[in-house]
């Protein structure tokens, strides 16, 4: 007796490739044109989304001052920081003695001066540590943020959207958004990208709100992992966890005035993107959102302190030196509850 045919069993569907496609340029450039702000505060204008915030904004943002403590959020300036020549030839931060203690009481001093003192100086690229970026720090194709032609930034420095635009205006509320904490890690992985979905899940976590004109802060984990270890590595310049490049989106819509992590170059490493296209999100955030980037923030006692009170926002003072025609400034900027 012949045996039954049975029906085939549907063949079990290959679960989607969690393999992202790669940025191209037209990808970036289309983006690019999406979130595009130019004209919005005026052709004139050299200040991008700063100008969201408003003196009714810093006031409030005072009142989140309530125990009067300082968190100090600049790296140390000195010869252990994390520069390597990886990205640009940077260096870290050469501080040399030009009159010292031991000249004054030779003697030295006083047939020139009449005094005993000690002086120094210090020489650094202004991004090599705890820094902003100024609004003319990156070009997309051959402009800068607000239509600004890129050649307007010569050997004499940025004749449009240098850093001493923003000499006043870096004050306001702070929101710290602790992802590693979130996501049950103490540093999340090189490579690892922080998705909408993850800065949302980790606003709710803390009770949170992100608002208009806030400066938000992100934590990962890197930096303080490499102190911990007395490693560098390839942190200045190499693989780091970061922003997923969809996150332009999130920031277009929230209009904060600034975005801020521990890591050198906020956006993940090694870029989703073809051969030849680097750092896909700075080409759509600095030129076209307008938004200025806050790199290498050291965040250890903050990140601490919100998850023992539960608070994650507090008044942010962050004024870069007032370097005329700079890309980029030096800062310690702090955060205060």
């Amino acid at each position: 007796m012949a045996k039954k045919a049975t029906a085939k069993k549907p063949a079990a569907k290959r679960a989607p490739s969690k393999k992202k496609k790669l940025l191209t340029k037209a990808d970036v450039m289309r983006k690019c044109r999406q979130l595009n702000n130019w004209g919005k505060w005026g052709k004139d204008d050299q200040l991008g989304v700063l100008n969201y915030i408003t003196p009714e904004m810093i006031a409030d943002a005072a009142k989140l001052v309530k125990k009067g403590k300082v968190f100090r959020l600049g790296l140390n300036l000195d010869e252990n920081g994390p520069q390597n020549g990886l990205f640009g030839g940077r260096w870290n931060p050469m501080h040399q003695m030009l009159a010292t203690g031991t000249d004054a009481v030779q003697g030295i001093q006083e047939p020139l001066a009449g005094m005993r003192y000690a002086d120094d100086a210090i020489n650094l690229p202004t991004q090599c540590a705890t820094q902003w970026d100024a609004l003319a720090h990156v070009f997309t194709d051959d402009k800068m943020w607000n239509g600004y032609d890129a050649t307007l930034v010569d050997v004499r420095g940025a004749h449009k959207n240098g850093i001493e635009h923003f000499a006043d205006k870096m004050v306001g509320r702070g929101v710290l958004l602790d992802v590693a904490k979130m996501k049950g890690k103490k540093r999340l992985a090189d490579g690892e990208e922080i998705t909408i979905a993850d800065l949302e899940k980790t606003a709710k976590k803390q009770g949170v709100e992100v608002r208009r004109g806030d400066f938000v802060i992100f934590n990962t984990g890197q930096m303080a992992d490499c102190l911990d270890k007395g490693d560098w590595g390839g942190y200045a310049g190499g693989d780091a966890p970061g922003l997923a490049f969809e996150t332009a989106d999130w920031i277009h819509k929230k209009e904060i005035a600034g975005i801020c992590s521990d890591t050198w170059g906020i956006e993940v490493r090694p870029n989703r993107s073809v051969p030849g296209i680097n750092q896909p999100w700075h080409w759509v955030t600095i030129p076209h959102i307008g938004i200025v980037h806050g790199e290498i923030w050291y965040l250890r006692e903050l990140v601490e302190d919100c998850a023992e009170d539960g608070v994650y926002e507090f008044f942010l003072s962050a004024p870069p030196l007032v370097i005329t025609r700079g890309t980029g400034s030096p800062i310690n900027p702090q955060a205060i509850k």
